[in-house]
């Protein structure tokens, strides 16, 4: 008895070492962070494949930009390592590190400035809103793998950095929501043609949206609500882009779609995750 309570002294008084040392104790690598990776290495792969950005998803601001092609091939090669350094538990960390610094840029750079100049557009707030659900993936990724921290970082990583995650995520998901009612037509013709009142099913998906924004940043059952939409997503992916990727043979926008599509869900799937108990973070 008396050796199991000084294991535990000795094991608090090491992780308290840790934590004011500016290091963290191993994280656990999820499924869903796996498929996040997997999500990024496929964009890698296409980015490859096509030497091209990743279309309307990934548009580079500046039409026959000089360097274009470096710029793509670029995007691809980080797409592709923080995917590969995700998924091997040693470069978990700084691939965690690489993605969220990635997928800020990709907002901020590439989306941001559309809702900026178009802010009456809806379809401006879905393309941010989009990439940025997988920006709060990666950064609850980095933000578990960096544990609590001193400084500055404080306020992006450990417990901090993961509650900030999931409120960029909660108001994230308007932006996907209200693209369902206001381009309904467009919505229509992307349901599957075997399900009735497909102009039913857009609405719903869309309120969902909505309904799991207010549930994760009002605390409502928000691991629920972020689970069900994760879960919502992968099934708009499935139903939506597979088929039409095999019916076009797989060509480039279907097969981008897709990826993009699934890195959505993935990202808000790592949020749904967030909500596990995680003994090598303090509040």
């Amino acid at each position: 008895m008396e050796r199991s309570s000084s294991a535990s002294v000795v094991t608090l008084a090491d992780d308290r070492a840790l934590h004011s040392a500016g290091t963290s104790p191993q994280v656990q690598t999820t499924i869903s962070q796996q498929f996040l990776a997997l999500s990024m290495i496929g964009l890698g792969v296409l980015g490859f494949i096509y030497g091209d950005v990743a279309l309307v998803w990934q548009h580079l601001p500046i039409e026959h930009m000089p360097g274009a092609k470096a710029v793509a091939y670029a995007f691809a090669a980080i797409e592709l390592v923080a995917g590969i350094g995700l998924l091997l538990r040693h470069w978990a960390k700084a691939a965690s590190a690489l993605l969220a610094a990635f997928m800020l840029i990709w907002a901020v750079l590439l989306k941001l400035p559309a809702v900026i100049v178009v802010p009456s557009m809806e379809a401006t707030w879905l393309g941010l809103g989009e990439i940025t659900v997988i920006l709060a993936g990666a950064w609850v990724l980095f933000a578990s793998h960096m544990g609590e921290r001193n400084g500055w970082l404080r306020h992006l990583t450990g417990q901090r950095g993961i509650r900030a995650a999931r409120v960029l995520f909660a108001l994230s998901l308007p932006t996907i929501g209200l693209s369902h009612f206001i381009y309904s037509k467009q919505t229509v013709e992307l349901v599957p043609a075997w399900l009735p009142y497909p102009i039913g099913w857009a609405y719903l998906t869309g309120a969902c949206s909505i309904a799991a924004c207010l549930a994760v940043l009002f605390g409502v059952l928000p691991r629920l609500a972020a689970r069900l939409e994760a879960a919502m997503l992968w099934i708009i992916t499935l139903l939506v882009w597979l088929p039409v990727l095999i019916a076009t043979h797989g060509d480039r926008m279907p097969w981008t779609a897709l990826v993009i599509s699934a890195a959505i869900a993935c990202g808000a799937w790592v949020v749904a995750d967030s909500y596990r108990p995680a003994p090598s973070l303090r509040e």
